[in-house]
């Protein structure tokens, strides 16, 4: 297998593709806010935190234990994915229950999952 097999060779602009991608191309801020989405869940603690919540709705002493971490640096790793918009809470009396943010937050998740799972 050559190690520019995949390289295009050709000089041909294909005109309609490009005009039809171009027009339907997001602005720049999209894609900076599409990859900082995915900074965010590029870390193991949260990628675990997502699974938990994926799975029920938790408060941090919950996910502290499920975790086997403490309560502050889950805190902290939940204060990070609610300014994301990726997780969002309520308050019961004292206590505070974590869920995941909507349902494109549980589909991005759980495709995600499913394509590593799929690959083993």
């Amino acid at each position: 297998m050559s190690k520019n097999e995949f390289i295009c060779d050709c000089n041909t602009i294909h005109e309609e593709t490009v005009k039809e991608t171009l027009a339907k191309m997001p602005e720049e801020n999209t894609f900076n806010k599409i990859a900082e989405f995915f900074k965010i869940l590029g870390d193991t603690t949260r990628t675990k935190i997502l699974f938990a919540l994926d799975l029920n709705e938790m408060c941090v002493c919950d996910i502290a234990n499920v975790l086997g971490m403490s309560k502050s640096s889950i805190s902290h790793q939940l204060g990070t994915l609610r300014r994301m918009n990726i997780v969002k809470c309520r308050k019961e009396g004292k206590e505070v229950f974590y869920t995941l943010d909507d349902e494109h937050i549980k589909q991005v998740f759980e495709v995600a999952l499913e394509h590593i799972e799929h690959k083993k």
